[in-house]
């Protein structure tokens, strides 16, 4: 774990501290102030590049950048608390639209680019202090790291911040010019990672620090989406104005050929870096920053200063706090049970736990109802909808210090018992029941609006019946924490889990949709994609059943598999393995199937007892593939006319 806290002087973030030996922690000497001068010295150059990992925390783990990532795509719209922060992402006409003063779109612009003039310094003033090219190059993997996701986000950016291309600016100005698409890439992206490449090392430096294997990963996945960008299938615009060629005489096919090549290389030099067993696995809390976790945004919860947050108070709801789990977590504290078998006698079977299926609720997202019964279709062989989704909410009553702590047993659905630990409310894997389902109106008994099956003690909601108020919560990301086993925890701080970043397994992702673009190489895109359905199909524990399950369903995953695997299998595959972690929209925009992949959703309503699917239709339109410059980033620009700031936002805000 990297511990850093941070100061802010002249767009220029930077903190002090030791530099400690290989793979121990960056232990951190906090001083009273910073300038810009600080720059001037080795140890100032050197506390840079720890700001430069807590910078992560700003948009991973950031429920708001969440909702940048996910709302408004296939795998995610607004639920019943949501705010425009939601709405607006979800561009549902009445919901809301997306401006240039919509917050979660701005918020790349507005997070980083103090860090890539952090970089900028390190990248300047380190050799003059004889600082190591590997401490440099985790710099540049941060710079590059920065400008991808800018440029992917709203097209051309500006390389100069004022004092010159790619150059510490140590003045402020109001002044700015972005530059092209192929410029960000070829002259920004590529050089930074190819040097990174070359000089990190292969194993950390420090625990989740940067390594040869992370760089390169960023590297492959940068050469495919610029392949994709300049082959243009969908001819979504780009802005500023840029003919869709490389500066460097390449095409298309060269930049998917170079992604397949480095993903293998990757893939074969794994250094510190593999596969978890399970899918299970990769997500357990307490199996946090293992070998497949190759750069996350770290907490911890040893330390209030250097979580930078209390992981015993109350959490903020805003950055640094990692807190996107709290988003999609809908209040299962209402589900209601009976004290007595025969008088409905009402009791809250469930309370607030920092675990993993439960956490802070703000019911913020919900998952579509496509994403229950079509992206995770298979509930049997597959693990990952398991091992992403809590499906099964059981009774923590004994723990909640409301005078229940000595009842065994409490009365569920057909006046049922349920004991300690038990299934209070489940999901059903399919809507094969539906018929036999009775919800009752409104909220009912329950609380909320579940229904009842014959003999079971368990409220039930089927896939067709979940709605923007109650639905399966996100497990993988939940709420972890080591303080206070034996109770509830302290479910409303903010998760002291770190957040991923980037995982080993997207390499196979990379080369296989790289060779479905037309790379050849040695493996196919099938055998890729395999490797991560096999290990899919391996299980170790059941969620929904709380208890352990040994099972491997690889030979049946792999011969699920079609023969010819395309971008819209890559695509699902890269949701059921990726779901809630930030990936979704990037995805849908390189592939250019944003529009059609969120054109249309079904979900139920607000209230509980809303169990009829209703259909709700987005208006993407080609210029949404960027999104607006932030109105902030215009207002601030004094010394440019109105026509010239005009020139700088993208068309169509």
């Amino acid at each position: 774990m990297i511990k850093i806290n941070k100061k802010i002087v002249l767009g220029i973030l930077v903190s002090s501290l030791a530099l400690s030996s290989c793979n121990e922690i960056l232990d951190e000497q906090p001083r009273s102030g910073y300038t810009v001068d600080y720059f001037n010295s080795a140890d100032g150059v050197t506390s840079g590049v720890t700001a430069l990992y807590r910078s992560l925390r700003l948009l991973y783990g950031n429920g708001y950048y969440m909702s940048a990532t996910q709302n408004g795509t296939d795998e995610a719209t607004w639920a019943q608390s949501a705010d425009g922060n939601f709405k607006d992402l979800d561009m549902t006409g009445g919901a809301g639209a997306i401006n240039s003063n919509t917050f979660p779109t701005s918020m790349v612009w507005g997070s980083v680019f103090p860090y890539i003039n952090t970089a900028n310094g390190i990248i300047e003033r380190g050799p003059k202090f004889n600082i190591a090219e590997s401490l440099v190059s985790e710099a540049r993997f941060f710079r590059s790291f920065y400008y991808f996701q800018l440029v992917q986000t709203y097209g051309g950016v500006p390389l100069d911040l004022g004092s010159g291309e790619l150059a510490l600016n140590i003045s402020p100005t109001t002044l700015s010019k972005r530059n092209t698409v192929p410029e960000v890439y070829t002259r920004g992206i590529f050089p930074d990672l190819l040097k990174a490449v070359n000089n990190l090392p292969a194993s950390p430096r420090v625990t989740g620090g940067v390594t040869k294997n992370v760089a390169r990963l960023f590297l492959a996945k940068a050469y495919l989406t610029y392949g994709w960008w300049l082959q243009n299938p969908n001819n979504i615009p780009t802005y500023p104005d840029a003919a869709r060629t490389d500066p460097d005489g390449h095409n298309a096919q060269w930049y998917f050929q170079q992604a397949y090549d480095i993903a293998l290389q990757g893939i074969n030099t794994p250094g510190s870096y593999a596969l978890q067993p399970t899918y299970y696995d990769v997500n357990e809390g307490s199996k946090d920053r293992n070998s497949e976790q190759m750069l996350y945004a770290d907490h911890t919860a040893s330390s209030i200063f250097y979580n930078e947050g209390d992981p015993v108070g109350y959490g903020s709801g805003w950055a640094p706090d990692n807190f996107a789990a709290w988003m999609q977590t809908w209040n299962y504290t209402n589900i209601k049970s009976s004290k007595s078998a025969t008088t409905w006698n009402a009791a809250t079977p469930i309370t607030r736990e920092a675990a993993q299926s439960f956490g802070r609720p703000w019911v913020r997202m919900a998952p579509p109802i496509g994403v229950i019964k079509n992206t995770f279709a298979d509930k049997t062989n597959d693990s990952r909808y398991d091992g992403t989704f809590v499906t099964t909410y059981r009774g923590n009553w004994q723990k909640t210090g409301t005078g229940l702590e000595t009842v065994t047993t409490l009365y569920n659905a057909n006046n049922l018992p349920v004991p300690v630990g038990g299934a209070i409310l489940s999901f059903l894997d399919d809507d094969s029941q539906l018929p036999n389902i009775a919800y009752p109106s409104g909220s009912g008994q329950n609380g909320v609006g579940a229904g009842v099956l014959p003999g079971r003690a368990d409220w039930v909601i089927s896939p067709n019946g979940i709605s923007r108020i109650v639905y399966p919560g996100l497990w993988k990301i939940g709420t972890y924490q080591t303080n206070d086993l034996a109770g509830l925890g302290y479910p409303n701080a903010a998760l002291t889990r770190p957040f991923p970043v980037a995982k080993f397994s997207e390499f196979y992702f990379i080369a296989a949709e790289a060779a479905v673009k037309g790379a050849s190489g040695a493996v196919s895109a099938r055998d890729l994609i395999n490797v991560i359905r096999a290990r899919a199909g391996k299980w170790r524990f059941s969620n929904k059943n709380n208890a352990s399950y040994i099972a491997d369903n690889s030979a049946a995953m792999i011969a699920a598999t079609p023969a010819t695997i395309t971008i819209d299998y890559i695509l699902a595959e890269r949701s059921r393995e990726y779901y809630g972690e930030f990936y979704r929209w990037f995805d849908l925009v390189r592939t250019q199937k944003w529009a059609e992949y969120g054109a249309t959703y079904q979900i139920g309503g607000t209230a509980y007892g809303n169990h009829t699917p209703q259909t709700f239709t987005r208006n993407i339109q080609p210029y949404h593939y960027l999104r607006p410059i932030p109105q902030g980033q215009l207002d601030a620009m004094n010394e440019m006319s109105a026509a010239d700031k005009a020139k700088y936002q993208n068309p169509g805000y």
